[in-house]
């Protein structure tokens, strides 16, 4: 199976690292740290030379209580860095985004794959990637907003409320005319579930297979990697490892990661089993 977007082809037949890139002052692990194209364009070359296959650029925080971010700040941040990166890299860019009117600058400037923690609800997103027939999507489920999503979030049966979330979402892709070729799906770890949910999801990843091309799963240093530990966000890396090589044991086909060097390297071990007699 491959992925084509913006004319880059990424192979999904095994494990793949999305790396992490945002360009916010806030987000939980890596804001501030990139905000101009000067310091974003060498931290994602480097993740390219570790192995990255795509590169996933975000404007605005989706951590728990994050604050939102005016649709003019947000173009500001990313569109010059989804421009450079998309001229100058090989492989594909992606924007993590809600907003049409981002999504359409982004796409303009080169990007190939929408990241969607609103799974296209906002007005006019679907239009947008039903107008680009050259672009990918991820379909991802968050259980309310960033603001409140942690609230005491409660399901009857977490998987399968979140499949059919997804089922639903693609279906809506299906009549707006996104074929499932271009659909991803990620069920959202952390974004309105507990320590439980998460758990639950990861063990059950492969429910979510069969739904479109691909999964895509980002349990990187996020805080149910910090409960299980006991670890602050700057020691979550081994935790995260494991994480990824479950997700990817069960079918997950793109891991996104902070951590792409050390992530690659433990997805090569998981694919190498995966393919032996």
């Amino acid at each position: 199976m491959r992925l084509n977007g913006a004319g880059k082809s990424l192979d999904l037949t095994r494990p793949c690292v999305m790396g992490v890139l945002n360009i916010t002052p806030d987000s939980f692990s890596d804001g501030g740290r990139y905000l101009q194209v000067a310091d974003a364009l060498p931290r994602a070359e480097a993740m390219v030379t570790e192995g990255a296959a795509i590169i996933d650029i975000g404007g605005e925080s989706t951590r728990p209580g994050a604050p939102l971010v005016s649709l003019q700040e947000e173009l500001d941040r990313v569109l010059p860095v989804v421009e450079r990166l998309a001229r100058d890299l090989p492989i594909l860019i992606s924007i993590d985004t809600s907003k049409p009117e981002v999504m359409r600058e982004a796409l303009k400037a080169g990007a190939g794959l929408i990241n969607d923690v609103r799974a296209l609800r906002l007005p006019g997103a679907l239009e947008v990637l039903a107008a680009n027939r050259d672009a990918v999507v991820c379909l991802m489920h968050m259980r309310g907003e960033p603001g409140t999503m942690q609230q005491e979030p409660r399901y009857t049966d977490v998987v399968t409320e979140i499949r059919a979330f997804l089922s639903e979402r693609i279906q809506a892709c299906e009549m707006a005319g996104i074929g499932r070729e271009r659909i991803l799906v990620d069920p959202g770890f952390g974004f309105g579930k507990t320590l439980a949910h998460n758990l639950s999801l990861l063990r059950h990843l492969n429910r979510f297979v069969d739904l479109a091309a691909g999964v895509i799963a980002g349990l990187s240093r996020k805080s149910m990697i910090g409960a299980l530990l006991d670890a602050p966000v700057g020691e979550r890396v081994s935790g995260s490892l494991a994480a990824a090589v479950l997700a990817a044991w069960q079918g997950a086909r793109i891991i996104r990661s902070h951590d792409v060097r050390e992530t690659v390297q433990a997805l090569r071990v998981c694919a190498a089993a995966l393919a032996a007699d």
